[in-house]
């Protein structure tokens, strides 16, 4: 019956995103809606996008074996980047009325620049998208008691998504994320106060999280350990800013007003709501104590689906079960659609020039499919990883190739094309460099990655204009001579 319920809510979900797509008339529709979206849509859309799969699964699992501080990357560092996106980016890029955030790189420094911040871009999706695609199949496996396999469940979810993010791009994500957010609240506030009740009181919930010293944010006070603190805080908080899918709400908001408050408050609201799975999964402690610490131990993804499935009638079981599908299904038609329109605009374009919108529109709804096979396959081969590993090494790339190049180009007038490729040259080999060798469990890679860029930059873009400086003030010398 549940799994019934579910197959229902997909189709009904399925049935929106097609309604939403007749309004798409042209790619700057499929890509950004064509920047007619309210401030209300961009809050539930900004929120939609980090509420997936490892907020609801991977926080409470990393949340109940290393406490908050464990969990510094997200929700915390994730809220953060929507919050500083709406303070310091999003006015200066909305004014630019673009379709991409690779079309800034190209624009601020030239076509290599763009090529290059697109491909890590999406190299950084895949791990986002596959914890979403993983986590549906998680779903499917548990609702039909094991008789859908893992990869057959994550094949019916990436189907389910595709059906109307084809279609319809950036409108159907941004209505089914409305819709589905009002769900997920709903949904997670109404189990909470259940779970709650279940545990004997919200107080008791909160003691036992205290006694366990869950609420330790800081690490221990050491240099190393600080460090790789600081890098998990940035990884997210930095990573995130220059991609795709943060810059499409962005761009897809009807003013400038919306598009700087919608992501902050969508931010905000982002941090507080993410304690929500972290209580569920402390009263599941209480409620159910040994099979809870035995999953713990086996693959604490699973604590709130037993928890649910096991412990609660069947009416948190269905407002469970469509909170996930909700969260899970916005994240993933976001990060599906993000990846692809970028790589249309500005890749495909650089190798076939454009030929006109109608071929273009074409072009990005080819790419969704082929990329959503690709990171079909990535996630089958990937089973096992846990969801928070798979996103939050997904924005390790961006961190150290493309967010100094953002930064500096918009707010240093002396970046220049040089800096920016030595930026993303130095960047990349350097946190190479430590995730290949021993070096980088004594030192956070992302985080030489980042001083790696930031070098390069000044360097890249100030070496040139000293050199000629030096030549000019040597020639004036011989000639004074």
């Amino acid at each position: 019956m549940l799994l019934t319920l579910v197959i229902i809510y997909l189709l009904i979900t399925i049935a929106i995103g097609l309604i939403a797509a007749k309004r798409v008339k042209n790619s700057a529709d499929f890509a950004i809606a064509g920047r007619h979206l309210p401030i209300a849509m961009i809050v539930t859309t900004t929120f939609a996008t980090w509420f997936g799969s490892e907020t609801v699964l991977g926080i409470p699992a990393r949340f109940v074996n290393s406490g908050l501080g464990g969990v510094v990357e997200d929700p915390f560092g994730a809220g953060i980047c929507l919050i500083l996106v709406g303070a310091f980016f999003a006015s200066k890029l909305y004014k630019m009325t673009l379709l991409t955030i690779s079309d800034y790189f190209r624009a601020r420094y030239g076509k290599e620049v763009e090529i290059l911040c697109s491909i890590i871009i999406m190299i950084s999706y895949l791990g986002w998208v596959s914890a979403q695609v993983t986590a549906l199949g998680l779903v499917f496996n548990v609702l039909s008691d094991g008789a859908i396999s893992l990869p057959i469940g994550m094949i019916i979810g990436v189907i389910s998504i595709l059906a109307y993010t084809l279609f319809g791009g950036m409108w159907s994500v941004a209505i089914t994320d409305f819709i589905q957010m009002i769900i997920l609240v709903l949904g997670l506030a109404i189990l909470a106060v259940f779970a709650g009740q279940q545990a004997g009181g919200a107080g008791e919930v909160i003691r036992l999280a205290q006694s366990k010293d869950m609420f330790r944010f800081l690490p221990d006070p050491d240099f190393k350990s600080y460090m790789f603190f600081t890098a998990s805080a940035l990884t997210m908080m930095l990573g995130s800013i220059p991609q795709q899918d943060v810059f499409q709400r962005v761009m897809s908001a009807d003013s400038e007003y919306s598009a700087t408050r919608g992501p902050i408050i969508g931010g905000v609201f982002y941090i507080v709501f993410a304690f929500v799975p972290m209580f569920l999964v402390v009263s599941a402690l209480i409620i159910m104590p040994e099979q809870a610490e035995l999953l713990i131990a086996q693959d604490p993804q699973k604590v709130l689906p037993t928890l649910v499935m096991e412990k609660m009638p069947f009416i948190m079981q269905v407002l469970f079960f469509g909170a996930l599908l909700s969260a899970i299904k916005s994240c993933a038609s976001a990060t599906l659609l993000a990846p692809s329109v970028t790589f249309t605009e500005n890749i495909w374009r650089n190798i076939r020039p454009y030929s006109g919108d109608k071929s273009e529109l074409r072009a990005m709804r080819i790419t969704v499919l082929v990329f959503s096979v690709i990171v079909l396959s990535y996630s089958i081969a990937m089973q096992g990883t846990p969801i928070y590993e798979l996103v939050s090494g997904a924005y390790q790339i961006p961190l150290v190739g493309a967010f100094t190049p953002l930064l500096f180009g918009l707010y240093w007038k002396r970046a220049t094309t040089q800096g920016a490729l030595f930026a993303i040259a130095l960047g990349v080999i350097g946190w190479l460099l430590f995730v290949l060798t021993p070096a980088g469990e004594q030192f956070p890679a992302q985080l030489v990655g980042l001083i790696a860029s930031i070098v390069g930059m000044v360097a890249g873009s100030l070496g040139p204009q000293a050199v000629k400086n030096a030549h000019g003030s040597h020639r004036t010398l011989a000639v004074g001579g």
